[in-house]
């Protein structure tokens, strides 16, 4: 039996890095996701076979439906536009269930004293379950304040306490970490106290909050990124606590996988890692209007639906930039309708993806797929950013810091240095978007006064619909 168990391993990894192999490319995520699911699938099977002589097979039970009960539906109901809030929640849960699991393994071994029976080492079994506690409780809660940002409970702008916020989070990082040795060396004697325990929750709890508090919302995409990876550092953590294979396998690969991901988004911001956990920026900015004077002293230029599908009319190639504004407005089908019509005018039409539009990693791919736009016409930046020289008309739709020319003119601006899609190149730039607020990052976006650059304002997805129908009467 206990070779089954093993083999059914075995083929549940190979699933897993098969599935997530299908990840690398928008065609076969899907396929991707599917076959690492049934992985997950063959794993629980697995283990319900290794604990076949359990007696809690009720709590079990009464375990997997309330999970299926409470993952089920969001998944099926939430908007794309709050995709990004669902993965950071669903993460936030895991890295709580590692912490939960390594303070039942504290209990259940009466403090960890019980291991020295066995004939394993217990060292090595103590510090994973510590470590599993401190990082798990830091991503769990750390994810719910990233929710919070996401879903608007909190303002994305940084949050802080000045000049105390990085001496405050290496105190508590020294707490946890302090308080976790007295467990350790408890655990090699009489066994140690419930309470040091569950101080080593606490603090690293607050820790989680402490950490992401003050990171700003143009940041956000890292940020989930790098939760992620934590939580999957500490379920590896807490299969070595549990000697579980699955878990320490699952966990390493989504540990490594999101560690390689954060470093990949926080590149293309410009942005080290530390330097996003010190403390971001973002979540503000105020409001100019049609007309105004901006950086440079040009103004804004408004323009209509009808103005709009004449440019687009006569153009040989157009390129569609989303963001953010694309999912709030769930415009992704009304673009796709659009771009159908100008593709029948015998006009080529492409997508520019910077790699962190939106809140989470991919976000604008998911939304474009869902309105079963081509994968071929999806471009990522490096692949597109010279093609803008030459294009006719640019669309941008609800994208700001991606497409923010200071980050490449303007040495004293935040995101100097941050690659952005060469928007303001093309010949003509429309602009989507309801006000003149800033974007996530809250400065000024000098394309916006730009003579080549038009503003049209509403939503976007009834904009859109207005210039097909301008376009249709053409």
């Amino acid at each position: 039996m206990e070779s089954l168990v093993y083999g059914l391993y075995i083929i549940a990894f190979g699933m897993f890095i098969y599935g997530l192999m299908g990840l690398t490319a928008p065609k076969t995520a899907v396929r991707g996701n599917k076959i690492a699911a049934a992985g997950m699938v063959v794993a629980v099977l697995a283990t319900l076979i290794h604990i076949r002589d359990t007696t809690n097979w009720i709590l079990i039970v009464a375990a997997l439906i309330v999970g299926v009960a409470l993952g089920i539906p969001p998944a099926l109901k939430v908007k794309m536009t709050a995709m990004p809030q669902l993965v950071a929640l669903f993460n936030g849960v895991g890295g709580g269930t590692v912490a939960l699991i390594a303070w039942a393994e504290f209990i259940d071994s009466d403090g960890f004293t019980q291991l020295h029976a066995g004939s394993e080492p217990v060292a090595p079994i103590i510090v994973a379950s510590l470590f599993a506690a401190i990082i798990g409780s830091l991503s769990f809660w750390g994810s719910v304040i990233a929710f919070m940002k996401l879903q608007e409970i909190l303002p994305g702008r940084p949050i802080t306490v000045g000049r105390l916020q990085q001496p405050l989070n290496l105190v508590l990082l020294l707490a946890a970490i302090t308080a976790a040795v007295m467990v350790g060396i408890g655990a090699a004697s009489t066994g140690a106290e419930p309470w040091i325990f569950i101080a080593i929750l606490v603090l690293a709890g607050i820790l989680g909050l402490m950490v992401v508090l003050p990171i700003g919302g143009a940041d956000m995409p890292v940020v989930i990124s790098l939760l992620n990876a934590l939580t999957g550092l500490s379920a590896a953590a807490a299969g070595i606590a549990l000697n579980n294979i699955a878990m320490i396998v699952a966990g390493m690969i989504v540990g490594a996988s999101g560690s390689i991901l954060t470093n990949l988004m926080a590149k293309a911001m410009n942005r080290s890692i530390p330097a996003i956990i010190a403390g971001g920026f973002g979540g503000g900015g105020t409001a100019a209007s049609a007309g105004a004077a901006g950086p440079g002293g040009g103004t804004v230029t408004a323009t209509n639906p009808a103005d709009v599908a004449i440019l687009l009319a006569y153009a040989n190639q157009v390129i569609v930039v989303p963001g953010y504004g694309l999912a709030v407005a769930q415009a992704q089908h009304a673009v796709k309708d659009m771009a159908k019509l100008l593709e029948q005018r015998g006009i080529e039409v492409k997508y520019a993806i910077h790699p962190v539009a939106g809140r989470m990693p991919g976000h604008m791919n998911v939304l474009l797929a869902e309105a079963d736009v081509s994968y071929d016409a999806m471009r990522e930046m490096d692949e597109i950013n010279d093609e803008f020289a030459r294009t006719d008309v640019t669309i941008v739709i609800g994208a700001n810091d991606v497409t923010n020319p200071a980050a490449r003119n303007d040495p004293s601006s935040p995101i100097h240095g941050m690659p952005i899609l060469n928007v303001d190149r093309s010949k003509a730039v429309i602009v989507l978007k309801r006000s003149m607020n800033s974007g996530f990052a809250g400065i000024e976006n000098p394309l916006f006064y730009a003579a080549t650059t038009s503003m049209l304002f509403g939503d976007a997805k009834k904009s859109v619909a207005e210039v097909t129908e301008q376009l249709k009467a053409l």
